[in-house]
């Protein structure tokens, strides 16, 4: 065998191994945490727009390092795009909070706008050391009304199970820190259902 042959054969042998030893991608899911059933078509919700800020803006989960760095995950990744997945689970927490199945992605036809429409901008959400942590901006506005019901920012913190943590104790952190919140934004529009009911 020639020189030639016999070094093209090694190659295409270590391509084959690398191949069948690459790490393969993880993929995670934001989830609900409530398991109530809604039954009710009211109140009306509109759920979005929802803002993330660019560097979560991809496929790899993103963790802070400190010293202004980031780490971003090669193989974790999402199973679809942050903001529709912080938009599907705020959606499913605040129906069972409310108990209504009368839910609505953003956009939704100018003839048929929900009776309260939440809004967020999520300016931080990090896992690190022992914690999850969520920094967001909301806001509840009610149709027919110029001004906006609440606006507020929260700032929620979840635990994490020690220093060895996984991707998946960060999405079930951050699933569990969505539910804190949609609690938050469901208090808001429950008061504002009974001042109106009163």
């Amino acid at each position: 065998m020639t020189p030639i042959r016999l070094f093209c054969g090694i190659a295409a042998a270590l391509l084959l191994v690398a191949c069948g030893s690459s790490p393969q991608h993880n993929f995670y899911l934001l989830s609900a945490e409530s398991q109530a059933v809604a039954g009710g078509q009211s109140p009306s919700l509109g759920i979005g727009p929802i803002e993330i800020p660019e560097y979560l803006n991809r496929n790899s989960l993103v963790y802070s390092r400190g010293s202004n760095q980031l780490h971003i995950a090669s193989f974790e990744r999402w199973a679809e795009p942050l903001a529709d997945g912080i938009q599907r689970v705020l959606g499913l927490n605040l129906a069972a909070e409310l108990g209504t199945q009368n839910i609505r992605p953003h956009p939704w036809q100018r003839t048929d706008a929900p009776a309260y429409a939440v809004q967020l901008w999520v300016l931080s959400l990090d896992a690190a050391d022992q914690a999850a942590e969520l920094v967001v901006e909301w806001r509840v506005s009610r149709q027919g009304e110029t001004g906006t019901l609440e606006r507020r920012i929260s700032r929620l913190s979840q635990p994490l199970p020690g220093p060895g943590w996984q991707a998946a104790d960060a999405a079930g952190a951050y699933s569990r820190l969505l539910q804190a919140l949609s609690t938050e934004i469901a208090t808001v529009i429950r008061a504002a259902e009974a001042s109106g009911d009163s």
